[in-house]
C-alpha cells in the first residue's frame, strides 16, 4: 500500500514527470497536494494501471487534491537545454501554478534541480511509494497522451495515438520515410 505522506505535518507535493525518453513532443510534468490522510483503493505508478483505470484515477484526484498542475517543456527547449534540465524545469513550472504552496517536495527519481526556499526528497521508484507522486504520475500521463493524440491527428504518419512519440520501430520506421516534423526533438537520435 502506497504511503499518504514522507513527513507528517507538512502540506507536501508529489512530484513526476513523464515523456523523458520520447523522440516527439514535450516533457510534461505534474505536481498534486493529497489531502494528509488520503487513501484510494487503486492509485500507483501510472505504469501500472490500465489506460481506463488511469482516467479514473485521474478523475478521482483532479476532485479529491488540495491543489495540483501540469507544466510542460517543448522539444524546442529540450534541444536547447537538455532533456534532463527539461525534465526539472517542467516539475518547477508545475510547482509554480500550484494554488497552495507546498512545504516539502517529493520527487520520483534519483536527482533533481532544488526548487528555491521549498526543501525536496528524492524517492527513487517513489510513483510506487507515495501516493502524491503516484497521482502525479498519473495526471501527467494522462495529459501527455491525450496531447500526443491531439498531436497525431495532425501528423497520423508517426503513430502517436499509440506510441505517443516513444521510439517504437513503427515511430522510427515513419521518420526514415517521412522524415521529421516540428513536434521532434532533434537533439535526439531519430533514426
Amino acid at each position: 500500500m502506497l504511503q499518504s505522506f514522507y513527513n507528517a505535518n507538512v502540506t507536501e507535493a508529489g512530484l513526476d514527470e513523464v515523456g523523458r525518453g520520447c523522440l516527439a513532443g514535450p516533457v510534461v510534468a505534474a505536481a498534486v497536494i493529497l489531502p494528509p490522510t488520503y487513501t484510494h483503493a487503486i492509485l500507483n505508478d501510472s505504469k501500472q494501471l490500465t489506460r481506463a483505470q488511469r482516467e479514473q484515477v485521474r478523475t478521482d484526484v483532479l476532485r479529491d487534491a488540495l491543489a495540483w498542475a501540469v507544466a510542460e517543456v517543448s522539444a524546442e527547449e529540450i534541444d536547447r537545454i537538455n532533456i534532463l534540465k527539461a525534465s526539472f524545469l517542467a516539475m518547477h513550472r508545475a510547482v509554480d501554478q500550484l494554488t497552495v504552496r507546498p512545504e516539502h517536495l517529493l520527487v520520483d527519481g534519483n536527482r533533481f534541480a532544488p526548487y528555491p526556499m521549498t526543501p525536496h526528497t528524492c524517492i527513487i521508484k517513489g510513483d510506487a511509494k507515495f501516493l502524491s507522486i503516484a497521482a502525479a504520475s498519473v495526471v501527467a500521463k494522462c495529459y501527455r497522451d491525450e496531447l500526443m493524440e491531439q498531436l497525431g491527428e495532425e501528423f497520423p504518419q508517426y503513430g502517436w495515438a499509440k506510441n505517443v512519440g516513444y521510439p517504437t520501430p513503427v515511430h522510427r520506421a515513419a521518420i526514415r520515410e517521412h522524415g521529421s516534423c516540428r513536434w521532434h526533438r532533434m537533439s535526439f537520435r531519430l533514426i
